[in-house]
Order: structure tokens, then C-alpha cells, then sequence
């Protein structure tokens, strides 16, 4: 184990953990000594839990089916026999210029990003409580307190993330369970590469003070402080991984 905080009898949950963020969050996790029950509805998500070796389940969901939000959860409690950890990074963008969103991408924005989240913390908070605490941690993203040209639905699906996340950890709070949010700026993936390539990567790195992206490394280390014990007065915070940009 490598890690400045450990993880050791903790099982976490990670969405969208077959790539990317979550996938890199979940092998943070990992390493810190946590099992992770790794969520994703792309079919490779078996073999990136064969990667990341033992202590890693597989799970492939789609979470737009929210009804079953309830069997996920108790399925994972089942298998490890507990729920500490809950990471909702799985997420999607549609973007569209305000004059052409349509109610479609609007939907599908607000069930993966917004409504999908929140069902799924409370199905294992029930988990949580029984074992006297635990951490949410949802992946919110700059986007929910600035806005971006072509994000309306995505900005408005990331601002309510902070609403519920804020309402979770004054609500849960009592029971030793903690949520915070966590907001990074574009991240360096092939998924941010798609839309963020050429001139209009180049034009958005010059608002960040940093001056360059995040790495997914980056957003691993602020969601690994935030599920470890250190971290425990840490409650319904949004915390900004952004190279300022959200500072000016």
C-alpha cells in the first residue's frame, strides 16, 4: 500500500469507473487498502476490474435505470457485507447551444448526472448507517459555479449536484456520514478530448491561472483525502480542482 491515508476494512463504491476519472479514483482507492465495487454500464468494466487485481468487483449497470438503484446497492452491501464509501463520478455532457437544447438531451443530462446520483446516496446511506458512518463523494465539476458556453443542461445538472450534496451532509451528519462535492476543471481524458481539442483547449487554457488541465491523478488525490478519516469534519463542501479558474 502507498497512500498517506488508508482505506483498510472500507468498501467503496465507484460510478463511471470502467474509464478516466473514475477509473483512476478507483485504483487511488485501491492502493489506500479499500475493496471497490467498481459501476459501470460499458461491458469492459469486467476486465478493468481484472486490472486493478484483487479487492475489485465488477458491476455493469446503467444507471438511468433508477428504479433498480435499490438492488445495486444491495447487492454490492451483499457481496462485501457493507457500504462505507459512495464515489457518484459516472456522468454524461450533451452540448448544445442554448438556443438548441432539446428536451431529450435535457432529460438524459438530469437522470445520469442529477437524479441517478441522489437515488443512489440514499439507498447507501441505509447501508452507512448501519455501520455508524461513511463518505459520499460526488464529481460535480467547475462547470456547476461558472458557466460555459454549449453546458446549459450539464451546468445545470452539476449546480444541483452542490444543492443535494449540501442537504446530504446536513442531514446525514448526525449519523457520522459525511458528503462533499468535488469540482475539477477539464480533466485529461479521451472522453475531455473530444470537445476539448485544437484552439478551444487552447483558449480554455488560457483562463486557467495554471495554465494547463487537470490530470486524473489530480481528482483521485482530492477524492482520497475526502473518504479518509482525516477528513471527517470535512462536510458538504464543494472543493474546487480547477487551477483557479473558478478565482477569477
Amino acid at each position: 500500500m502507498n497512500s498517506p491515508f488508508s482505506l483498510q476494512d472500507q468498501v467503496a463504491i465507484v460510478t463511471g469507473g470502467a474509464s478516466g476519472i473514475g477509473y483512476e479514483i478507483a485504483r487511488r482507492l485501491r492502493d489506500a487498502g479499500a475493496t471497490i465495487a467498481l459501476v459501470d454500464r460499458d461491458p469492459d468494466v469486467f476486465h478493468q476490474a481484472q486490472t486493478l487485481g484483487d479487492r475489485v468487483s465488477a458491476h455493469r449497470f446503467d444507471l438511468s435505470r433508477v428504479d433498480d438503484l435499490h438492488r445495486l446497492a444491495t447487492d454490492i452491501a451483499d457481496a462485501h457485507g457493507q457500504i462505507d464509501i459512495l464515489i457518484n463520478n459516472a456522468g454524461i455532457g450533451i452540448l448544445e447551444p442554448v438556443g438548441e437544447v432539446q428536451l431529450s438531451s435535457w432529460n438524459s443530462t438530469m437522470l445520469i448526472n442529477l437524479t441517478a446520483p441522489f437515488f443512489l446516496a440514499q439507498h447507501c446511506a441505509r447501508f452507512m448507517k448501519m455501520r455508524g458512518g461513511g463518505r459520499i463523494i460526488n464529481i460535480a465539476s467547475q462547470a456547476s459555479v461558472v458557466a460555459l458556453d454549449e453546458h446549459a443542461a450539464y451546468c445545470a445538472s452539476k449546480a444541483g449536484m452542490l444543492g443535494f450534496t449540501r442537504v446530504l451532509a446536513a442531514e446525514l451528519g448526525p449519523h457520522g456520514i459525511t458528503a462533499n462535492a468535488v469540482s475539477p476543471t477539464v480533466v485529461e481524458t479521451a472522453l475531455g478530448r473530444v470537445y476539448w481539442n485544437g484552439e478551444r483547449a487552447a483558449q480554455m487554457k488560457r483562463k486557467i491561472p495554471v495554465r494547463r488541465f487537470a490530470a486524473t491523478e489530480e481528482i483521485a488525490a482530492a477524492v482520497l483525502y475526502l473518504s479518509s478519516k482525516e477528513a471527517g469534519i470535512v462536510n458538504g463542501e464543494n472543493l474546487m480542482v480547477d487551477g483557479g479558474y473558478s478565482a477569477i
